[in-house]
């Protein structure tokens, strides 16, 4: 593997080499936790290679060993900041990937900094929410009647156009299929679903019209 080839006090040279894989760096860091930090200040980086690279590093640690990341979870947070949207949007991943392991419930109070990423008028950045509320969900059971809650409201959900807008809706119907057997109160979701079932948008309706069939079912 060409990372492999790369001196460990210069790893983020890797990035250089249009052949790099991120996914081959990742693994020799997580092998060699001594090399982390050369990624931190890689996001500094005004080189493109090597600050999209070593965000996207991190984010694939954060899927596979969320341990070695938790510590620096203020770092993240301080990322959703940017100014940088790619920057953000993996932040925003990375935040709910740590979720997992957030012994010390720090997500709990970041959770209206997030979902307040649903209304910036973006749908790339209010995908990423909803894409991640199910992860969330799963890993945060005390907060899957706030999540929920948040979901619900991107009928209203300021976006661009209607389209984006139907868009994020068929997102939120696949992520409540991922933790709806787990709620308590499900009325209020069976209700949104079966207003998407004459959605305009034929996949938010298609998915609409599954989710219900398998209630049925």
């Amino acid at each position: 593997m060409l990372v492999e080839k790369v001196r460990e006090d210069n790893i983020l040279s890797a990035f250089e080499k249009k052949e790099t894989k991120v996914e081959d760096i990742a693994e020799k860091v997580m092998k060699n936790p001594n090399l982390l930090p050369e990624f931190f200040v890689g996001i500094s980086s005004t080189n493109p290679r090597i600050k999209f690279g070593s965000a996207k590093v991190l984010r694939i640690i954060s899927e596979r060993k969320p341990e070695m990341l938790y510590s620096k979870l203020d770092f993240f947070v301080n990322l959703l900041d940017s100014e940088n949207n790619i920057l953000k949007w993996i932040a925003l991943d990375i935040i709910s990937n740590l979720t997992r392991i957030d012994f010390r419930n720090e997500f709990n109070k970041l959770f209206k900094k997030f979902y307040g990423y649903l209304y910036e008028g973006s749908l790339i950045t209010a995908g990423h929410v909803v894409d991640n509320s199910s992860k969330i969900a799963l890993s945060k059971p005390e907060l899957q009647d706030k999540i929920t809650e948040e979901l619900l409201k991107v009928e209203e959900v300021t976006l661009p156009t209607q389209e984006c807008r139907n868009i994020l809706i068929g997102k939120t119907i696949k992520a409540f299929e991922v933790y709806f057997d787990n709620l308590k109160d499900k009325d209020k979701v069976i209700s949104f679903v079966k207003r998407q079932s004459n959605n305009p948008r034929n996949a938010t309706k298609a998915r609409a019209e599954k989710f219900l069939k398998r209630l049925e079912e």
